[in-house]
């Protein structure tokens, strides 16, 4: 009787073990991803077959004729910039290829270089090659590709607002553009209201964000492609620019941001703040991964105001010091409003930015 009650317990425990293991090993339940919804309606635009023909560049920060490569050679040796040895770049939780772009399928529409005069217009799951160049107010561009041979991807004429990109791939087709085969910007804002640009896999062109106003954000910017424009210069390369003179708020959060571009095929900064066509003020640069350049940050300079630049990391992946001159130059400390924190290497080392000047 005593060896059947044994035999019972031992059968009893066998069968408890095994339902256990059966519990442990059953699949993990996966978030699911965003439902594919279709394209909308055919937006009201206007269709050219050619683009329009500026005397310059179309941007609010103009390509500056003064080189912005130091001449000396070498890394700053103010106190915590300089790097002894390269550390891994540190890209987890940024934006990537995975988490930019358009969420749906896309319909291809060969548009050209197509002007929108519609207000409210909405473009949605459009595979657009050619550009789009903005002459309305409150248009949105969402869950779309370009992939233009103009200036631009997109554009926003002067006296026009509210406009919004938004997990939208932008790129070009190197040695096809208008500027001795390259391309400038792939969003560019001329006016002088805000715009935001945001989930955005964003490369090729030179300058890729430009603008003195808007709300960046979430975008994935790589992949810039040198090119020696039509004066026969190589053109500066930034993966976002402001010239300065901005009359509202610019905001760069959440965004990687990167410069691979060598310094003699053109290389300025992942973010320059140049007081090309003005003093540089009321900007904020935060939480963003930066690297490459010969800086990677330009801070504005000696009569930038109101530039708060926080948790930022600045990656080491092609230099040791995130540019090839350090990590941040023309930042002006005691500027009214300027704020420094937080800022550090991939391997979370503090970074202290040298003096304007």
């Amino acid at each position: 009787m005593k060896r059947l009650l044994y035999l019972l317990g031992v059968l009893m425990l066998a069968l408890s073990t095994a339902c256990s293991k059966g519990a442990d090993s059953a699949p993990a339940a996966k978030s699911p991803g965003p439902s594919s919804t279709a394209a909308s309606g055919t937006p009201s635009v206007s269709s050219t077959s050619r683009a329009p023909s500026p005397s310059r560049t179309p941007s609010p920060s103009s390509t500056p004729s003064a080189p912005r490569t130091p001449s000396a050679a070498g890394t700053p040796s103010a106190p915590g910039t300089a790097r002894a040895t390269p550390a891994a770049p540190r890209s987890a939780g940024f934006p990537d290829a995975r988490t930019t772009g358009p969420r749906i399928a896309l319909t291809p529409h060969s548009t050209g270089n197509m002007s929108v005069r519609t207000d409210g217009t909405v473009i949605r799951g459009w595979d657009i090659t050619g550009s789009l160049d903005i002459y309305a107010n409150n248009v949105t561009v969402i869950d779309s590709r370009i992939t233009s041979t103009n200036w631009w991807g997109i554009n926003l004429r002067p006296g026009y607002s509210g406009l919004k990109v938004l997990h939208t791939t932008i790129t070009a087709v190197p040695g096809k553009g208008p500027d001795n085969g390259g391309v400038n910007y792939a969003v560019s804002n001329m006016g002088s209201s805000s715009i935001e640009v945001g989930w955005c896999d964003i490369s090729v062109f030179g300058n890729a964000l430009s603008m003195g106003q808007g709300h960046i954000h979430d975008n994935y910017v790589h992949g810039l492609v040198p090119f020696v424009n039509s004066g026969g210069e190589w053109q500066h390369t930034d993966a976002v620019i402001s010239g300065g003179g901005n009359t509202g708020k610019l905001i760069i959060r959440h965004n990687t941001l990167l410069n691979a571009v060598a310094v003699d095929r053109g290389a300025s900064a992942s973010i320059g703040l140049f007081a090309d066509t003005g003093p540089v003020s009321n900007t904020v640069v935060d939480n963003n991964l930066l690297a490459g350049g010969a800086y990677a940050l330009y801070g504005g300079g000696d009569g930038a105001t109101g530039i708060k630049v926080t948790n930022n990391v600045f990656s080491t992946q092609y230099h040791r010091n995130s540019g090839v001159y350090g990590a941040v130059t023309a930042w002006n400390a005691s500027g009214s409003g300027n704020v420094w924190s937080g800022n550090r290497f991939s391997d979370g080392t503090p970074i202290t930015p040298e003096p304007a000047g």
